[in-house]
């Protein structure tokens, strides 16, 4: 066999399984979507902790939020509590 047609071979067998491909896909039963939503948490977990407290205050503060000193020191705070790193000195 020369290189055309082993070539024009490859080429029928991978045009063969993409069509396989399509039609599977195309005749596949589509999966029920669930309807299951993440339930919020509860206000007793989320405002037990004052400082979750504070970052849900500053998120709903927005862009105003960066200009409040409260809550840059509690980002620097859970920036920290996340990092695992010393408070800075100052």
């Amino acid at each position: 066999m020369d290189g055309k047609t082993l070539a024009r071979i490859g080429a029928i067998v991978f045009v063969a399984v993409a069509i396989t491909a399509a039609v599977l896909e195309l005749t596949r039963e589509p999966e029920p979507q669930s309807d299951a939503v993440s339930a919020p948490a509860t206000p007793s977990t989320a405002d037990a902790d004052p400082a979750r407290r504070e970052l849900r205050r500053c998120q709903q503060l927005g862009e105003a939020a960066t200009r409040d000193r409260d809550c840059l020191a509690a980002w620097s705070t859970n920036r920290q509590r996340f990092l695992g790193t010393e408070p800075e000195r100052q």
